[in-house]
């Protein structure tokens, strides 16, 4: 678990925030963990591919999360998956899942109080009806395999 305590996830998070426009995507719904991340993101034409972003992330975070903690050649990542959501309720049911993945993992009561996840920012920025819409979508349906 590399990112273990409250400033390694604070880099993770930093990071994939920062990297992800540049790259040409638009983060919808994030969630960090001290073993993995989850993350649903848009492209648009002119996006740099999507495992192109996360290479890139994947090496930046890796070499920031060995000098922070002093060690040279440690492989960090071992793999990712990436999906292509095309169905709109396969995508507003994921968006649920990565809001509420904290929750499912027993780390807050309420998605919202996670710090490094997308629920509170959405819960902000989007319409009280667009939030009961979304958290309604059932996720138990949605697999998406971690070994958190």
């Amino acid at each position: 678990h590399h990112f273990d305590i409250p400033a390694k996830r604070d880099l993770l998070e930093r990071l994939l925030l920062s990297m992800a426009k540049p790259y040409g995507w638009q983060l919808e719904a994030w969630a960090v963990f001290a073993n993995h991340y989850h993350l649903v993101a848009r492209g648009n034409p002119a996006s740099r591919p999507l495992g192109e972003f996360l290479h890139d992330l994947h090496g930046i975070s890796a070499r920031e999360l060995n000098r922070l903690e002093e060690v040279t050649g440690r492989k960090v990542w071992y793999n990712f998956r990436e999906t292509k959501l095309t169905l709109q309720h396969s995508y507003l049911a994921r968006l649920n899942y990565v809001h509420q993945n904290a929750v499912k993992h027993g780390l807050v009561a309420v998605a919202c109080q996670y710090p490094w996840c997308s629920a509170a920012w959405f819960e902000r920025v989007a319409s009280p009806a667009q939030v009961k819409t979304i958290y309604a979508f059932k996720t138990d349906r949605v697999k998406v395999d971690d070994d958190y």
